[in-house]
């Protein structure tokens, strides 16, 4: 199964000029400006974590042709300085890049999990962006061992209607409903949450933040609260 897997995913990150660096278990890492950096790269890693949903709802379909259960995958991208170079011992060396900015694309990945989101990409990779996809801002975040917070963009091109149905109106709807959560107007941002939950029941972010608020009604964050999530898992 991972065999098959790979093989797909793997032909996606080449098509736009990714390096796999390694697998980790039934996870795949790819790297993208180094050893030559080029200015798309970041778009290219986007373009491919696009690419890697739509080609998976067709293997999906194979699969389940087959009569094999479907397979559901993360995918998190963070843009930054990285230590690149030979790393081993001098019995086995292997080309890779270490670093915080590793690190954090890590905790993106980790936090399509929570979010119920497909792919997740830090501010730095958003800043770094040439051309425009479909985002939606979701949340300012602190993760696991860093205290600096980083704000967290959700990529939708690949979703059809099908898949996201009303997804312009709810992009709308959790907009405002983030306006009004920030401002810590409670009531009027689960309007907007429960308003976008109306139009698709299965959107996890606009459920979080409805939940969030319901508990904040309850319990005051205070008037120092900066609307900073803190995951506290890896």
């Amino acid at each position: 199964m991972l065999n098959n897997y790979f093989s797909e995913m793997v032909d996606v990150v080449f098509a736009y000029g990714g390096i796999l660096d390694k697998y980790i278990g039934d996870a795949m890492m790819a790297i993208f400006g180094t050893p030559f950096k080029k200015p798309e790269d970041p778009d290219n890693a986007v373009c491919v974590a696009n690419e890697m949903i739509v080609t998976l709802r067709a293997h999906n379909e194979k699969r389940r042709q087959a009569g094999h259960h479907p397979i559901d995958i993360g995918i998190g991208i963070n843009t930054g300085e990285v230590v690149a170079g030979n790393i081993g011992s001098p019995k086995r060396m292997e080309y890779t890049v270490i670093g915080d900015g590793v690190n954090l694309a890590s905790r993106m990945e980790g936090a399509t999990k929570y979010y119920g989101s497909k792919i997740l990409i830090s501010e730095f990779t958003r800043e770094k962006l040439k051309q425009t996809p479909l985002l939606r801002q979701l949340d300012l975040i602190r993760v696991k061992g860093k205290d600096q917070p980083v704000a967290v963009f959700e990529v939708l091109d690949f979703h059809t209607e099908e898949s996201f149905p009303n997804l312009a109106k709810i992009l709308r709807l959790f907009d405002q409903g983030s306006c009004h959560y920030h401002s810590q107007d409670w009531s009027a941002a689960i309007r907007s949450f429960e308003g976008a939950l109306n139009l698709n029941p299965k959107d996890r972010p606009s459920e979080l933040f409805r939940n969030r608020c319901l508990h904040y009604q309850l319990n005051s964050p205070g008037d120092d609260w900066d609307g900073v999530w803190a995951l506290t898992e890896k």
